[in-house]
């Protein structure tokens, strides 16, 4: 009787080994399986015509409604206008912006070995120092044309500004002014008075006997040069000498503004003024050496400039318009249609190593925790048919 229990009791735990066992191998399987079938198989199976139940696999499947859930995800809740404005469009992110445009800025602007002629060769332009230097001195013949022209077929009030006629005419009086005033010094110089000796000697040694009877009537010449010195002066201070001189002087302008300045200038070499004005010019330029500097040459405050003017003014332009514009962009990106085309465009085989490779450790854990109840399952079926089989 006790052998006949001991082999019943036996008998009883190799059968609930065996269902725990058996239900561990098939819920570890099932779990397995379930899992393969998310991804597995990657295309559609056919019997003839007939499309085998459950393929392609789940996501392989919905794959076009997975990119486009996805891609709405990334852009409701992932990539937003606010999600950038935080992340990239902070006063941090300005500064280094900043510094970076001002940094290359320098390097390859402000402080670039480039010379001028670099620069335009870079923007296409070839030869602009032979060019400009043709064009100006196109522009100066033109002008010294021009000049010549005036001068060759026009009288002096023809050529001369009104203005300047007008001025000059003004200027006479003090002209007349300045010239009684030097006459009057020098009358009263020694100067003056050896010159009125002079010209008293002279004038009596030409009278021959009459000037000898006027010098010895007036005695020593010296006294007679007192004498016209005196004279001169009042004449020099007298108010019709003003005029008189004055009227003389305007009478000559009038007719020197009707001469012509061809005549004036006959003797005038204007052709080698001319080519002198031309040379000056060409030296002067130097248009070549001149684009043969670089920017800091010409400009070696520019760095300082630009990071207090130029730098910040950009870079706040362009984070305030990024800001303004950044839900508009993101929606002309359609970024929700970028990712949908990215995950499309996956291969099957990469997105299933994609997740596996991140939840591989989970999913072994998903296929042990069904074997496990799949075990505990057989212990319990096991359980109910001995208590069962008691009764």
């Amino acid at each position: 009787m006790k052998k006949q229990k001991k082999v019943k009791r036996l008998n009883f735990l190799w059968t609930l080994l065996f269902m725990a066992i058996i239900g561990a191998l098939i819920g570890g399987f099932t779990n397995h399986l379930a899992i393969k079938m998310l991804f597995r198989p990657h295309e559609a199976k056919y019997i003839g015509k007939w499309r085998l139940p459950f393929t392609p696999g789940l996501i392989p499947k919905r794959r076009d409604e997975l990119a486009t859930q996805l891609g709405k995800t990334v852009t409701n809740y992932l990539l937003t206008p606010e999600t950038f404005r935080k992340k990239l469009l902070t006063p941090d992110m300005e500064k280094k912006t900043e510094n970076f445009v001002q940094r290359k800025l320098e390097e390859h602007i402000l402080h670039s070995d480039k010379t001028l002629n670099d620069w335009l060769t870079i923007a296409g332009a070839t030869g602009v120092a032979a060019k400009a230097e043709r064009k100006v001195l196109e522009v100066l013949d033109t002008q010294l044309l021009t000049i010549r022209t005036k001068l060759t077929t026009g009288t002096v009030s023809e050529v001369v500004p009104e203005k300047w006629l007008t001025e000059l005419e003004g200027r006479i009086p003090g002209v007349t002014a300045y010239i009684l005033g030097r006459s009057e010094q020098y009358f009263e110089s020694e100067e003056g008075k050896a010159m009125f000796r002079k010209m008293i000697d002279d004038f009596l040694a030409s009278k021959g006997t009459l000037g000898n009877m006027v010098n010895m009537f007036f005695g020593e010449s010296e006294s007679l040069v007192g004498k016209v010195q005196r004279e001169a002066l009042k004449f020099i201070a007298a108010p019709g000498t003003h005029d008189l001189i004055n009227n003389i002087i305007h009478n000559e302008w009038v007719k020197l503004q009707k001469r012509p300045v061809n005549e004036l200038l006959s003797d005038f070499d204007l052709d080698g003024l001319f080519d002198s004005v031309k040379t000056y010019a060409r030296k002067e330029l130097a248009l070549e050496a001149r684009l043969s500097k670089t920017i800091s040459d010409y400009w070696p405050d520019g760095a300082v400039w630009a990071a207090d003017n130029v730098t910040p003014m950009l870079v706040g332009f362009a984070f305030k318009q990024a800001e303004q514009q950044m839900e508009l962009s993101m929606r002309k990106l359609k970024i929700d249609e970028m990712v949908k085309e990215q995950v499309d465009s996956f291969p099957v085989a990469i997105l299933e190593d994609l997740v596996l490779g991140i939840s591989k450790r989970e999913f072994k854990m998903i296929t042990v925790l069904g074997a496990l109840l799949g075990g505990m399952i057989g212990i319990v079926q096991g359980l109910i048919v001995y208590f069962t089989n008691l009764s």
